[in-house]
C-alpha cells in the first residue's frame, strides 16, 4: 500500500506559470522516500499540496489510503511535518515549546519527555530555544512533528544549513525513527549524496516534472548501466578494430577507447588479441558514474 499517492497533480501560480505538470508520486508505507530536485524544481510546492497548505487545482492526492479531499482533518492528525525553516518560540525552552503543541494536539503530557529523549534534547533544561544551534532547532522541530505519534513524517530540506555533524545527527535520527517506530518518512533535498545514505526510495523532480521514481537500487542499476570500461593503448585505431571485431561499439574520448561494461572473460580476450597484434596496453579500467552524476544527467537531459 502507498502511504502517499498523487495522480496527475498539476499546479499553476496566479500568473499562469505551470509549477507542477502531471505529478505522479507513490510513497510506499514504511519507506524513507527521498524527494530530490534542484532548487525551484517544485519540491516544496508538491509537499505543500500534499499537506493541504496549497489548494489542489488538478489531479488527486491520496494519503494513508484515503482521498485528501473530504478527509483532510483525519489525515492531518496522522502527519507530522517540517516545511522550510523551523517555527519555534525563541524565548521558551524545548519543553515549553512542546507543551504548547501538546495542548493543540491533545496528546498525553508524557509524550513531551518521550520525544525529547528520541531527538536527543532531554537534557537541555532551561536553555531557551533562541540559544539553540541550528541542528538543535531542527531536532526540536522534528520533536514537535513527532509529538502526536504520526504515521507519516514530511520534512522539507531538514539538513539545510547544517554542518557535517548536524547532518549526520539528523540522518541517524530519521533512520532510527523509521526502523524502530515504522514511521514513513518523506524527505526533500537538492543533494543526492546527502540523503542516499538513508533513503530506500527516490523520486527526482525537475521543472515541475518527475524524471525518475523507484527504489534506491533502481537508481544504482542506472549507475551500473552508465559505467564503461576504458582501454588506454598506443594504437587507438587498432584497438577499435579489435573491439569492433568482438561485436562491440567503442567510443574514442580523452585518449581512451570506451565500451559498455562486459564480462571479464571478454575483456581478457580483447586484451590478449591486442597484445598478440603488437598493441601496447597501458591500462584497462572501469569508470563508474556516481549517483550524483546520474542525478545531474537526468536534470540536464
Amino acid at each position: 500500500m502507498y502511504c502517499i499517492e498523487t495522480k496527475n497533480v498539476t499546479y499553476k501560480f496566479s500568473g499562469g506559470d505551470t509549477v507542477l505538470n502531471d505529478i505522479n508520486i507513490q510513497v510506499p508505507s514504511g519507506s524513507i522516500y527521498g524527494f530530490l530536485g534542484p532548487n525551484g524544481a517544485g519540491k516544496t510546492t508538491t509537499l505543500r499540496l500534499i499537506l493541504g497548505l496549497l489548494k489542489n487545482q488538478a489531479g488527486s492526492i491520496s494519503i494513508l489510503g484515503k482521498e485528501f479531499e473530504g478527509n483532510r482533518v483525519e489525515i492531518l492528525h496522522n502527519i507530522g511535518s517540517l516545511i522550510e525553516a523551523p517555527s519555534l518560540y525563541a524565548h521558551l525552552t524545548a519543553k515549553e515549546n512542546l507543551a504548547i503543541w501538546q495542548k493543540i494536539y491533545q496528546c498525553p503530557k508524557e509524550r513531551i519527555a518521550e520525544v525529547l529523549e528520541v531527538v536527543g534534547l532531554a537534557n537541555t533544561g532551561k536553555k531557551r530555544a533562541g540559544k539553540f544551534s541550528l541542528g538543535m532547532k531542527q531536532r526540536l522541530s522534528i520533536a514537535i512533528a513527532l509529538l502526536h505519534n504520526p504515521k507519516l513524517l514530511i520534512l522539507d530540506e531538514p539538513t539545510n544549513g547544517l554542518d557535517p555533524n548536524g547532518i549526520i545527527e539528523i540522518r541517524e535520527l530519521l533512520i532510527k525513527l523509521n526502523s524502530e517506530l515504522g514511521t514513513t518518512i518523506v524527505i526533500s533535498s537538492h543533494l543526492l549524496a546527502e540523503i542516499e545514505k538513508m533513503v530506500s526510495h527516490v523520486g527526482i523532480i525537475h521543472k515541475g516534472a518527475v524524471l525518475f521514481q523507484g527504489t534506491l537500487n533502481d537508481l544504482h542499476l542506472k549507475q551500473t548501466q552508465s559505467s564503461v570500461i576504458n582501454f588506454t593503448t598506443d594504437n587507438a585505431d587498432k584497438t577499435k578494430e579489435i573491439i569492433i571485431a568482438n561485436g562491440l561499439f567503442p567510443l574514442h574520448s580523452n585518449g581512451s577507447i570506451s565500451i559498455p561494461i562486459i564480462e571479464k572473460k571478454i575483456i581478457a580476450k580483447i586484451n590478449t588479441e591486442l597484445v598478440n597484434s603488437g598493441v601496447q596496453v597501458y591500462e584497462i579500467s572501469t569508470v563508474k558514474n556516481d549517483l550524483e552524476s546520474i542525478f545531474m544527467d537526468l536534470v540536464k537531459n
